[in-house]
Formats: structure tokens, C-alpha cells, sequence
């Protein structure tokens, strides 16, 4: 019984110093279509974005320019959401190719390096690497999550 005991207090201690609010990025089902061109997901995982909402939902996209389209029109793709709904954004770090936090990472605009969809924004979890990207792929500009507008989005397709 006193294993028991502590076993559970471990585990308390163990909730309590986690990292709080942080999600497990979605592994995408052969089934996931994207919301915004239909396409199904799996097969881009390279490109995998996805956004996680507070109630536990998501929407996956076979790129990051589609998730843009998406957070700039919300409610013409889920008239049931809106901004406020999401708690976390994550896209797919083109050299790591692991999930990294949308909102946080860089994005080359204009390489030689095409999406499923066509041009895209490239992402990267380090600067660093976003700029070594450029240079080997004919980059032509470095942007964050924020200077990301809809006319931006819409010149790539």
C-alpha cells in the first residue's frame, strides 16, 4: 500500500511541474482531408499543419499556406469557430521534419521548393536554418507568423 502511495504522488508531482497547455500535435489518419482544398493530408506529411482548438478538435492542411487560408477565413471553412477557439498551431520544420510551434517559427517565401499545393512558405523552427534554406534554395524573404497577411497568402497561389 505505501508503493501505492507513492507511485501516486510521483505522478501528482509529476502533473504539477509539466509544462502546462501543451498539446500533442495530431498524427494525421490516411482519412484527414484538409479543409480548405480537399486534399487528403497523409500524403504530405513533409507539409503536415495543423490547428489544435481548446476544445480538442483539430484541422489538419497539406501545407502551411493552406492554414493560412484558413486562420484568415476561419468561418468560411468552420462557421462554428473562430481565432479565439484555437490553442495551438503547429507546422512541420522542413529540415527536422518534426512539428514545431506555427506561431514561433520562420518562413522562407519564394524558394525553388514547392508544396502539394504549389508555392509555399517553408517553415523552420530555427533561424539559423531558415537562412541556410535561403541560400541553398534561392530564398528570397524571411518572415515570423505575424507578418503574414491574406495579399501575402494569396500571391503564392
Amino acid at each position: 500500500m505505501k508503493i501505492f502511495q507513492i507511485a501516486l504522488v510521483a505522478i501528482f508531482l509529476t502533473l504539477l511541474v509539466a509544462p502546462a497547455g501543451e498539446a500533442t500535435p495530431v498524427k494525421a489518419l490516411k482519412s484527414d482531408k484538409c479543409p480548405v482544398c480537399g486534399m487528403f493530408v497523409a500524403k504530405y506529411p513533409d507539409f503536415l499543419a495543423q490547428v489544435i482548438f481548446k476544445d480538442g478538435a483539430y484541422a489538419l492542411f497539406d501545407g502551411v499556406k493552406d492554414l493560412f487560408k484558413y486562420y484568415f477565413d476561419i468561418k468560411k471553412y468552420d462557421a462554428s469557430r473562430d481565432l479565439t477557439d484555437i490553442a495551438f498551431i503547429y507546422v512541420t520544420d522542413y529540415y527536422e521534419l518534426t512539428p514545431i510551434d506555427g506561431r514561433k517559427a520562420w518562413y522562407v517565401l519564394g524558394s525553388d521548393i514547392y508544396g502539394p499545393m504549389g508555392r509555399e512558405l517553408i517553415p523552420f523552427e530555427k533561424e539559423a536554418d531558415a537562412k541556410e534554406f535561403m541560400k541553398d534554395h534561392a530564398g528570397k524573404t524571411l518572415i515570423r507568423f505575424n507578418d503574414v497577411t491574406p495579399d501575402l497568402i494569396k500571391g503564392l497561389d
